[in-house]
């Protein structure tokens, strides 16, 4: 006859042979994820490094990336799962848009429509650089990009590993910061390794950001208004008001 306390003190390790299937994979699954860091030269991004990027990005990651301001979530625009992947990393409200970093005032043509003159005059003044433009949103666009509201918001960066990336990959790249919603901007790889461990698998280290601010937005979408600081950034209200002043 097997002792009662031979039995109890079984107990522990039957039960621990019995956790369910899912918990002992979670757990396995913590800190086993490891972000891949690929280092590209801010001032001579590596071609195949960039190309390596953009391959990542057309095939549905997310990436970490830098821009002129923060380091942003890099996924392509049109892929809906890569797109519900930027939400769900940041823990984002689906009732915001994305805002996406392109190469040239010709890419904004093919996202927009209606471009009105203040577009034109702000791109050749302030892009490439810390300003976001939004507009009106052309049908080619996701609604889940835009979250419904009609309008997208643009910006040609600064940088030069972004440009290369959206160059080699030969669409936009989403751009909205790099950390979770209500958390402090990133303004390296590392930090974006930090706060978003296990959340991301790749993440392009381009160095320190040039700036810790982010870029000002411009809203164009209303033709009553014509133009409306709706944050102040990088660029001061001052400076797109005296602008605007001079015609």
């Amino acid at each position: 006859m097997i002792r009662r306390s031979f039995i109890c003190r079984l107990l522990p390790y039957y039960d621990r042979f019995r956790e369910p299937k899912n918990k002992i994979l979670m757990q396995a699954g913590r800190g086993a994820v490891r972000a891949e860091i690929v280092k590209i030269s801010s001032e001579t991004p590596e071609i195949s490094l960039v190309k390596y990027a953009a391959d990542q990005i057309r095939s549905g990651e997310v990436l970490g990336m830098p821009t002129d301001t923060f380091y942003g979530l890099a996924a392509d625009p049109f892929n809906l799962r890569a797109v519900d992947r930027v939400y769900e990393i940041k823990t984002r409200s689906r009732h915001k848009p994305l805002s996406l970093l392109i190469e040239s005032v010709d890419q904004a043509e093919e996202l927009a429509k209606d471009l009105p003159e203040e577009f034109y005059a702000l791109a050749r003044k302030f892009w490439p650089g810390p300003l976001t433009v939004i507009v009106k949103a052309g049908s080619r666009l996701p609604l889940k990009v835009t979250a419904n509201t009609g309008n997208v918001a643009l910006r040609v960066p600064n940088a030069k590993i972004p440009l290369a990336v959206v160059t080699a990959a030969a669409i936009p790249i989403t751009a909205t910061s790099a950390n979770l919603s209500g958390a402090s901007e990133c303004t390296s790889a590392e930090q974006v390794r930090d706060q978003l461990q296990g959340r991301i698998n790749i993440i392009v280290d381009g160095g320190t950001s040039p700036r810790d601010i982010a870029s000002t937005i411009i809203d164009l979408s209303d033709e009553n208004a014509r133009w409306r600081v709706i944050r102040e950034g990088a660029i001061p209200s001052d400076e797109v008001s005296t602008f605007f002043a001079k015609g």
